[in-house]
Parts: structure tokens; sequence; C-alpha cells
């Protein structure tokens, strides 16, 4: 069966680095330095390769290893490379609504129709010119996508009785064995999050900062929304479960 995040999964390979270039960070856990926006990270090669990619986490870089662009990095180094670094934000946002759209088509079949229709006019934005990309409001393209979403996930979710924690902090949460079955935890703070062993079936999570948060023996088996950037951040084993179209990091332990 055909990958339908394959035009949306990075291919660094064909790309300019632009993750490494465009961005802005400062001095932090997650980096160790500070690089303002625009300038490339003095770890980059000539050749556009990462100097330490092997050594980003021991290095300081823990950003990096999480950090997904969803295949905008190639796009736009394939269709405008003259503007490449301007317009790479603005699709970086728009193939990330793309890889929520399309998820959610694939789970909520009563709103296919209309995902469609706002995956297809996604799509087109991507494609549209540089002037047009430069003044695009994507914002308000978001609010009119996330209206969409909510309505798949509470599609999904219906019947499951989760509890509601939108937005919540549960930074250092003691969650261990929870039943999360169709939570909602849109925009929930997880960080640091004892999640071992907890039931996340159907669980809405987009937007979850996942930071550190212990996934050992979870379950995340039909969770809306989860992306890989999400699990690189955290921890885990060979014993979470996960959804198909996602990977175990290679960071995270083999043994449970």
């Amino acid at each position: 069966m055909p990958d339908p995040f394959v035009a949306l999964r990075a291919d660094c390979a064909n790309c300019h680095a632009l993750c490494c270039r465009v961005p802005a960070f400062a001095a932090s856990a997650d980096f160790a330095i500070t690089k303002p926006a625009g300038r490339a990270c003095p770890n980059l090669l000539a050749d556009h390769r990462c100097g330490i990619h092997d050594h980003l986490r021991t290095k300081g870089f823990t950003g990096c290893t999480v950090y997904d662009c969803f295949g905008a990095g190639q796009k736009v180094t394939r269709t405008a490379p003259e503007a490449a670094q301007d317009v790479f934000p603005v699709v970086r946002d728009l193939h990330e609504l793309l890889w929520y759209l399309t998820e959610a088509r694939e789970v909520a079949a009563p709103l296919r129709a209309d995902l469609d229709r706002m995956l297809a006019e996604t799509e087109d934005l991507t494609n549209a010119d540089v002037a047009a990309l430069r003044s695009l409001d994507v914002h308000s393209h978001r609010h009119r996508v996330n209206t969409l979403l909510l309505k798949a996930s509470e599609h999904v979710r219906a019947g499951t009785r989760g509890k509601d924690h939108r937005g919540a902090n549960l930074m250092g949460a003691r969650l261990r064995r929870a039943d999360l079955r169709g939570a909602s935890l849109r925009g929930a703070y997880l960080i640091g999050a004892d999640l071992r062993g907890a039931d996340l079936r159907k669980a809405d999570v987009i937007g979850a900062d996942m930071r550190g948060a212990d996934l050992r023996g979870a379950d995340f088996t039909g969770a809306l929304f989860l992306i890989q950037s999400q699990l690189d951040s955290a921890r885990g084993d060979s014993t979470t479960k996960l959804p198909a179209s996602l990977a175990h990091p290679a960071h995270w332990s083999t043994k449970a």
C-alpha cells in the first residue's frame, strides 16, 4: 500500500540544509549556542551536511534531532531555489497541516469530502508563487484547518469518554498506567511526565509537548496527530506501541 505521507517526509539529501540556516535558536538545554535566523549554523559544512550529525545529542544540540520540516525543505529547494530561505517557514507550516489532514482523512470517513477539499486547498498554497507565499496569512489558514481537524478528532474519540486535558500543565505528572483512551491532550504540557504503560489509544495529542516524557510501554495505537518529532523528544523503548506511520527513534532503548 502506498505511503500517503511520502511527500511529507524530510529528504535531507535533496535539501540545502534549510533547517540549519533559516530558524533561530537560543542557547538552552536544547542548543549549545545562540544562532540568529537566516545565519548558517557553525556546524554546517560546505556540502550542506552537518559536521556533528552523529553526535548532536552529546554535543548539546538535542533541538536539532527533534526538528521536522515535513518535506518542505526539499520542496522549496526544487520549486523556489532563488527564494528558498524566504518561503521555507511558510511551506514548512503548510506541510505540517498537510500531514494532519492526511491522517484525518484516513480515520474520519464521514468528513472525508471536507478533508479532501482542505487538503487540495492547502496543497495549492504550497505550490503558489513566491509573492503569494510571502503574503500568505498562515495563521488564518491554520485556524480553518484546525477547526476541521477538531471535528475529525471528536468523531474518532466519540464514545471513548476520554477526558479533556487541552492545554493542561502535566509537567512531571505521574501518569504511569493511566487510562487516557480518547483523551484530548491537545497542546498539553507533558514535559518529563511519567507515561510508562499508559493507554493513549485514540488520544488526541496534537501539539502536546512531550520533551523528556517517559513513554516506555505506552500504547499510542490509533493516537491522533502524533508526529515523529514528539517521539524524538521523548524517551521510550521497544515496548512503546506506535501508529504504523511513525518509527521508534534510534536513541530509544531496545530493552523493556
